[in-house]
Order: C-alpha cells, then structure tokens, then sequence
C-alpha cells in the first residue's frame, strides 16, 4: 500500500438523457416541444461524457466543475426524477454491480465524488521530496477535503431524503464522507509536515505539526470504527490498518520532536518520559528513546523521570483546512461564456406552484362559492317544500290548469300503460308464486312415495338403515321452513294487492287526457288583481305578499348563481404563469426554485376571489329574513284559506292525484320485488326438489343393493349372518350359478371343510384356531403365481400364511387369467362381506360371533348413514363393485378365541370397463414385509430422493383414511390425522397407481373438478367421503387425504399434518 492513501473514482456508463428528456417534456410541458431544447439535449450528452471520464490530469478538473455547473442549473428546473436511471460503480469494490438510481441528486454526488476523487490523486502524483511537490500537494488535498465537505454540506441532503436507507452507497454514508474529509486534511498536514522538515524548522514546531497530522488521522480512523459492520467491511482491505499506523506512526514523531526540544532546554525527565511513550508507539521511537536514556544516565541520577500523563500535551498546529473551489461555490462562475442548459424551460419549482395555485384556486371556489351555494339553494327548496310553496299559490292563481309537475308525472304514468302494468305483475306474481308452491309439493310427494316404499322395505327386517322418518328429516324441515317463507311472501302479496285495489281509481284518473283530468279537478278561482272585501287580512292580500317574497326570494338565488358562474369564468380565463414568471425571474437564477418562494403572489391572487364569497355571504343573510317573513305570511295565508272550501277541494284533488302517483311508483316497486324474490326463490326450490329426488333415488339403489345382497348370501349359503355356504364345500363369495358343474366339483373337491380345517396344522397351513389371511383369495400383481397375490410365507408372519392345497378360484383354459395383472382387491372389505376386518378380530380377520351360535358368524356393525354404499355396488361375490369404504374399526394384534371358524374367501370375478370409485387394492399389514414387486410405479420419492412412496388406505377404529407408504420408514404407514403424522399399526391398503386409469389433476380448495371421477380412498366416521390427494411440500410430493368438506389437501409429513390449498387429486 502507498505511504498517503488516494480516494477511487466512481466510475458511470452512457445514459440515454435524450429520450428522458422528450418524454418528460411531452408529459409536464404541454406548451412547448421538445425539439426547442435539441442544443440543451446534446450540450448536456457532450458534458457528461467529458465530465465523468478521461485521465487523471489537472485540465480535468475545470470541464468536471462546468458539467457540476450545468448540473446545479439542471436540477432548479427539472425534478430529481425524470425516468432517467443513472448507473455509478461503487468506488472502493470494482467487482461490484453498478446501482442505478432514477435521481439527477445522485449525479450530482457521483460527480462531486469524483471530483474529489482526481484532487486526491493529482495529490498522489505530485513529487513529495521537493518543495513545489509538496506546496501542490498541499493544495490539492485542501481541495479534495474542501469538495467532500461541500458534498456533504449542499449535495447529500437531497439525496438522502429521496432514497430509502438500504439504497445509500457507503462512499456517501456520513461516517465514510467525514473519514475522507479527515484523511485528505491529515494528508495535507502531512505534507506541510514533510515541508517543514526539508527546511530544517525547529523541533517544537515539527513535533506541532506531526501531532496535528495524527490528531487528523485519528478523527478519520475514528469515523471509520464507530460505523456499522457493513460500512467497516466495504472499505478497502487494509484502509483501516493505514490509518491507525499513520496515526500512532505521527504521535510516536511528535514526541520525538518534543524530547529533542526538551533536550535542548535541559528538561531531561521529560525527555525520557516522551521517548519512552515514543517506543511504545514505533520502533523508531524506541532506539531513540533507548539511545537518549543511556545518554543522559549520570546527568539524570538525583532527576526523577516524570509519567506521561503529567508531562503537558503537545499543541497541535494546524496549517490546513478545507477549501472548497470557488466554481463550486459559486457554479455560474464555472461555465464562462457558456449557455446553461434548459435556460429557457420554465423551473420544476415555478411549474409546481402554478399547479399548487391552479389547486388552490379550484379548491377554494368549490368549497367557498359552489357548496355553500348549493347548501343555501338546497335549504331554500327543503322549507318551500314543507310549506307546500309555490305549489299552493299555483292552485289559487292559476285554478284554470293543473300544476307542471302533475302533468308531467301524468304524463308518466300514460306512457308506462299504468294500471294494465300493475294487473299483468299482479298475474305474474301469482302465478310465480303458484309455481313455486306447486315445486314444494312436488317434493314433499317424492319424500311421501320414498317413505311408502321404505315402509315396505323394513317390514322384511332391513334393519341396516334408519327409516324415513329419520332419514328425511332435515328435507321435510326444509320444506316447512319453505313453506313459511312463501306464506310470508303470500301475505306480502295480498298487502300489495289491496294497496293497489285502494288506489286503483286515482292512479287510473292520472292516464286520463290533460283536458279529462283538469276538469275532475274542482276549481278555486281567486283573483289577485281585484280587492277583496274580505280587508288587509285576506286571501288576496297573504297571497300577494307571498308572491312578492317569492320573487325576492328568487333575485337572491338568481344572483347567487350568477357569483358562481362570474367566480368560474373568472379561473377558466386566469393564467397566473407570467406572474410566477416573473416572481422567478427576480430569484437568483442559480438558486433552486421552491414553490414556498411564491406563497405572497398565491396568495396575493388568491385575494382577487374574496368577492365572491363576500356576496355568498351578503345573500346567506337576506336569505334568512326573507324565509322566516315567508313562513309567517304563509301561517297568515293558511289560515285565510281555512274557511273556503272550493280552496280545500282543489287542494285535496291535488294532492291525491300526486299522492296517487307515489303510490303507483310504490306499488310498481313492490310488484318488480316480488318478481325477483319469486324466481330467485324458484330457482332454491329446484335445487331442492333435485335434492330430494337425488336422496329418493339414492335410498332406492341403497335398498335394492341391500336386496340383492341378501339375495346372493342366500345364493353362497350363507344363513342368517353365518357362512353355512362354506360347510356345504362351496367356496363362499362364489355363487354356484357362476361356476360350470366341472368347476364346483373342482372346488368343493379342493376347498376343506370346516371340520377338515380343524384338524389341519403345520406351517403350511393356517391353524384351526386362526382366521384365514385376509387376501385370501385376492387377485395378484404381475409376479404373483397363478393369479394370486404371493403374499409372505408363515415363518414370516402367522397372519399371511399361504392357502392350503391348490388355488381356490381355478382359471378356465379358455378364458386366461382369472383376474387381470397388475390389479389388487377392488376397494376396501364391506361389513357386510366375510373378509371385513373387525376391531376385534386379528389383523384383518373375522372375530367368532359372541352370541350367535353359528360357527364364524361376524356381529356386523352398520356403517355411517350418511355414506351410502356407492352406486356401482352389486353386493358380495361380483369383483366389480366397490366396497363402500363400510370399514367400522381396523383389525388389533392380539390372539383370536379358540374355536373361531374362518370365513370363506371372497371370490373376485374378471373386471369389465371403468374399475371402481377405490380402485384395485392390495391388503397389507404393517407387521408383515411389503411386497415391493406388487407395488407398482411410486408417485414420488422422500426428502433423501430415494425413498419411494406409495398411496393407500389406513383402516382405523371408526373411518378409513387415504395414507402415505414410506416402505423405508417403520411403520411404513403414515397419516395425516389430529394435527399429526400418525404411524399407523396394522391393517392397511395399498393402491398400485395405473397411469392406465389413473391421472392426477390440478384442483384446489376441496373442489372436485368437472367431469372428473375422484378416487375413493375412505371415509370419515360420520360418513365424509375423502379421496386420495398429491400436494408438494418442502420439495417432496407428498400424498394426503382430501374432501369437499376439508376444503384443502393435509398431507403428514416432518411429524405434523400440514394443510396445503393447491394440490392435485387422483
């Protein structure tokens, strides 16, 4: 590193200040074009090119003050922002990207930064071993120091208050601005130092000097310390190291020079006391110090050698400051015989304050002339209407006539066909509101023949399902309340209807010819012009006087309009820009312009508006007095009318016919309502009825399933709940009409019987006591052997033991395979069916019955009423129905009761068409190996990408749940339930996902797209049907359950179930 520090330059690149420019101008100066300012355009290109690039030379210096010149002029008549994004590096890291800020403030620091910048590197260039080097170099790190402190002072404010903190360079932070100040005066002190030595000057005058040059240095480490990590890290390696040597490096050189001149006035102790603070501070110092101390032992014996800190300080003698160059305290004096740009653009600074006065002047006249106006012509027509003024003078000086604005609502009324319109919304209305009664009853019937037809189901003791009655009761309580709500909207009707049998004639008489309806109105002919005997106080003379307060009443709103429209004209022709001009042209025109600077002439102008407000005012007052002359006139002229009755029939005929007119619009309003709520409502009602007839034809499949499954247990022999079919040597599950006579044989000669079973052990068969496994029979994967699952062998485990003796289900030569590969047992056992896994029956198996007598005879529990089976469901036997997810618990671990009997196996048939809602399965259990070969293709892989994960079902005690398979975890089981990632043990499903059949779609929020066939997975233990769902989380495709009623995906993943709204469904 050099011995003095230079500061970087901060270097730019091209900008396209011409078209910022036009556009700005286009858009904020529609009274000039930007071709006027084409020389201003290119001068300004021509500066910034030459003004932020080029060597490192002194002639440099005079173009960089000219470009910062132009830019002070620039930045009085255009904003700070003008779409222009000006890119500087940062000035001690090259390797970093360029910010780029929209703001003309940043130029203006870039280039003042620089500046200082080639002032501190001229300063590194100079010769210091002469004494010309050193004067130049003295000057300029003055300069240097002297434009960062004009910088700072006049340059960063703006910048600081137009940017946010995080976008502040470090080089223009106030602790890095004040340490560069710091630097380039110590540098000059340094110099003048080095200056002082070369003329041999004495050695208190050296050691002033040198500590003044570490006091500088000091002040510029010190900024350096006290600021923020970040700032600390983006100096330069080894900046801060240079500085706290220079600093300890002149403290060691000014004690020097303070021991030698307390040398040579015989102040020996302190000689000693400052050579050795020296040599704690530089080894130079030290051999001096060690060196004087022998020297001046004899001498100095009897002396005692003082402590530092006693000995008085040095005075530091400053011969430096910072000197800012006179082209930047005074910019204009910079450019010479030179143009400024935009010299003739009106400033950013005038522009604002036309706007702000334009702004003012607006505001003003709406808030002080317009609103008040209209707020005082607003109470004047709320107190004439509530003395039913001028319309009662109206009716007794023109008794000849009706009023205007009867005809014209007579007039409204004839063109809309009034009464004929009311008849037909009346028809309308009715017979919507037949309709919608008639849709009730429509549905009530439904419910009636659905509750007939169940009456008959449950006298043949299906008790498997609750009754009508129960079942339906939330639709007949529906229909009450719906009921209700149309005998509410009856009664409506009949208000609407005798409001309009009411005012039938008058709304009638209002669509008569003006001529008709002029003569039903009774006339109160009363002159004004000729006198009244009735005296001062009569009819004539309070409507006289009326008239003469109405009229002035009217000059008052007259003229008040009149000031409004004087005070609009008045802004519309006022253009205060010349005299902003002018104001502007008086302020020094290298100052910036602010708006604040011209508050006296907005004001001044604003003053001419005062007039206006003045007659508001005048007129509010002589508005008062005229209205409350106006009501007491009109008490006095009310009450002369009082006693004459023509007056009061006409008045009357009046005011029903106008009274006759609300109605009408009342009435009309009524009836559109009714339309609206009636088919609104009708539209509830036919979702209802589709609801019920949805549920009706839904209880009707559920009974006919229910009917045909008796039937078929009767078929395999099944008697009561019990498997008889099985000890009659008929595999139960196969019914006898689908098997040929060579077939039956076959199966009854290879199938044991339960008393063959019993006597049979090994381990190659099951044990007596122990139920059969329960894929007993189930259809296999590819790699299984004879179309059966090849599931683990007994030494594996004791609940997957492999059946005895040949296949159960034999295939037909003619017919292939029995069942199709890879396929797995089609949705989850049925409670109903004899593999369904009980809560106390051994992983999977059917527990003995409790009471029943009947060997294996399984105590079913019904499944949630509001599942029902699915409609795809044949019953027991057929392989293509499914299984309704029926599963009331899942299977436990203990032993099963001596003497259980095992159900036989249930028998699948070949699929045809779409397979079912669950698909095709495979029962596992988690305390048996997973069959890897029987897996199918994963849907994804772990966290550690080589994991792969499988979907399935968990049967737990009360509902079955869609799960993850992780063959790598233990248990491999995993639920998303309670908030967590429940480790399920036991029983479960696997399901082979087959791109064949299977997609996963992208959906969101429990919504199930349209025309898509979800996947069923299982149920919640109230019946909720969930389907299997794929969410990614934390990177890892994870599957999870679903539902309409979740309204979301929860996968279990990380210990924790998570929620994710945007997912895909299978």
């Amino acid at each position: 590193m050099p011995n003095q520090l230079s500061i970087p330059f901060k270097n730019t690149y091209p900008i396209p200040i011409r078209r910022a420019v036009r556009e700005y101008i286009l858009a904020h100066h529609t009274d000039t074009h930007p071709d006027a300012f084409k020389w201003d355009i290119n001068r300004w290109e021509i500066l910034r090119k030459d003004g932020t690039g080029g060597a490192v030379h002194v002639d440099r210096v005079k173009t960089v003050l000219s470009y910062h010149a132009q830019l002070v002029f620039i930045l009085s008549k255009l904003p700070i922002d003008i779409g222009l994004d000006i890119p500087y590096t940062a000035a001690f890291d090259s390797s970093a990207l360029p910010l780029a800020l929209p703001n003309l403030s940043y130029e203006r620091a870039a280039v003042l930064f620089n500046l200082a910048a080639l002032y501190s590197q001229l300063a590194a260039a100079e010769d210091r071993t002469t004494s010309h080097g050193l004067k130049q170099a003295i000057a300029y790190h003055q300069s240097a120091a002297g434009t960062i402190h004009h910088l700072y002072s006049s340059g960063l404010a703006k910048l600081q208050a137009s940017l946010p903190d995080h976008d502040m360079p470090i080089e223009f932070t106030e602790s890095v601005i004040n340490s560069l100040e710091n630097l380039m005066l110590a540098q000059a002190q340094e110099a003048v130092w080095q200056r002082a030595m070369l003329d041999n000057y004495k050695n208190g005058v050296i050691a002033k000097l040198a500590a003044k040059v570490a006091s500088f240095y000091r002040a510029s480490c010190a900024r350096i310390q006290g600021a923020p990590p970040s700032i600390k890290q983006g100096l330069p390696f080894g900046w801060l190291p240079h500085l706290e040597t220079k600093q300890l490096h002149f403290e060691a050189a000014a004690l020097l020079r303070k021991s030698m001149d307390d040398l040579d006035a015989n102040r020996y102790g302190h000689e000693i006391a400052r050579l050795m603070q020296a040599h704690t501070l530089a080894k130079r110092g030290s051999d001096v110090g060690r060196r004087g101390g022998v020297a001046q032992v004899v001498q100095n014996d009897i002396k005692e050698v003082p402590s530092i800190s006693s000995l008085p300080s040095i005075i530091e003698a400053s011969m430096v400051q910072p000197l800012i160059p006179g082209a930047l305290a005074e910019p204009k004096t910079a450019l010479g015989d030179d143009a400024v740009i935009f010299g003739e653009l009106l400033g950013y600074g005038a522009k604002l304050a036309i706007d702000i006065y334009r702004d003012r002047r607006r505001d003003w006249i709406q808030e002080e002339v317009v609103d008040r106006a209209q707020r005082l012509d607003d109470l004047v027509a709320s107190i004439l209407r509530s003395l039913n003024l001028p319309a009662a003078l109206e009716a007794l000086e023109k008794p000849i006539g009706l009023p205007p604005s009867l005809l014209k609502k007579a007039e409204e009324v004839r063109q809309e066909h009034g009464p004929a319109k009311v008849e037909s919304s009346i028809d309308n209305v009715q017979k919507l509101s037949q309709r919608n009664a008639n849709i009730v009853d429509e549905a009530m019937d439904v419910l009636d023949q659905e509750a007939e037809a169940d009456e008959e189901f449950q006298e043949e003791s299906f008790n498997a399902r609750s009754p009508s009655q129960e079942a339906n009761k939330d639709f007949v309580a529906k229909a009450e309340r719906y009921r209700g709500i149309l005998q509410r909207a009856a009664e409506s009707d009949e208000v609407v209807r005798s409001k309009w049998e009411e005012w039938e004639q008058n709304i009638t008489e209002l669509t008569w010819s003006e001529a008709d309806l002029e003569a039903s109105v009774p006339s109160s002919a009363v002159s004004l012009s000729k006198p009244s005997s009735r005296g001062p106080n009569s009819t004539q003379s309070h409507a006289r006087q009326l008239r003469v307060l109405l009229e002035s009443l009217n000059d008052i709103q007259r003229s008040r309009a009149q000031s409004v429209t004087r005070a609009k004209r008045l802004a519309d022709a006022e253009d205060i820009t010349p005299r902003i001009l002018k104001a502007a042209a008086a302020v020094e025109r290298w100052v910036e312009v602010q708006p604040s600077m011209f508050e006296d002439v907005l004001d001044e102008e604003l003053s001419k508006y005062d007039k206006f407000r003045e007659d508001i005012e005048e007129g509010e007052q002589n508005q008062e007095v005229l209205l409350e002359s106006i009501k007491e006139r009109n008490e006095m002229f009310l009450q002369s009318r009082k006693e004459d009755p023509s007056v009061k029939e006409r008045e009357h005929a009046l005011q029903s016919l106008d009274l006759a007119f609300h109605k009408y619009k009342e009435i009309t309003r009524n009836l559109d309502e009714g339309l609206k709520f009636y088919n609104d409502f009708g539209t509830i009602l036919t979702q209802f009825l589709a609801s019920c007839k949805d549920w009706a034809n839904h209880r009707k499949n559920e009974m006919h399933e229910m009917r045909e499954e008796k039937k078929h247990k009767a078929e395999w022999g099944y008697v009561g709940t019990g498997h008889s079919a099985a000890a009659a040597g008929t595999p139960v599950g196969v019914p006898s009409t689908h098997l040929s006579n060579d077939r039956r044989d076959l199966l009854t000669r290879t199938q044991p019987t339960a008393r063959q079973r019993s006597t049979m052990s090994g381990p190659g068969f099951p044990d007596a006591s122990s139920p059969p496994p329960y894929h007993y029979g189930a259809p296999s994967y590819a790699g299984g052997s004879q179309g059966f699952v090849d599931m683990p062998n007994a030494s594996s485990s004791p609940h997957f033991a492999p059946p005895p003796g040949p296949p159960p289900f034999p295939q037909s030569p003619s017919e292939g395979p029995a069942f199709p590969a890879p396929r797995g047992e089609p949705g989850f056992p049925s409670p109903h069916s004899p593999d369904f896994p009980s809560a106390h029956g051994d992983a999977g198996f059917l527990p003995p019955a409790a009471t029943s007598g009947v060997v294996g005879a399984p105590d079913f529990p019904s499944p949630p009423t509001e599942f029902p089976s699915s409609p795809t469901s044949r019953g027991i036997g057929e392989i293509t129905h499914d299984r309704g997810f029926h599963i009331p618990g899942f299977p436990s671990h203990h032993q099963s009761p001596q003497g259980t009997s095992p159900p036989p196996p249930t028998a699948p048939q070949a699929h045809g068409g779409l397979p079912p809602p669950s698909g095709f399965r495979v029962p596992l259990d988690t305390n048996a190996a997973f069959p890897s070969y029987q897996a199918g293709q994963p849907i994804g892989y772990d966290a550690d990408g080589r994991s792969p994960i499988f979907i399935g079902s968990a049967l737990l005690e009360k509902s079955v749940h869609p799960c993850k398979i992780v063959p790598s975890l233990t248990p491999a089981c995993r639920v998303p339930y309670a908030g967590t990632e429940y480790e399920h043990h036991g029983r479960y499903d696997l399901l082979p996902f087959d791109p064949a059949t299977m997609e996963w779609v992208y959906t969101s929020q429990g919504r199930i797209p349209a025309g898509r066939r979800p996947v069923e997975g299982g149920y919640e233990d109230y019946g909720g049907k969930l389907y299997h769902a794929l969410a990614l989380f934390s990177g890892v495709q994870v599957p999870g359950k679903t539902g309409e009623h979740l309204g979301g995906c929860n996968i279990a993943f990380g210990g924790g179930e998570h929620v994710v709204q945007d997912y895909q469904l299978l």
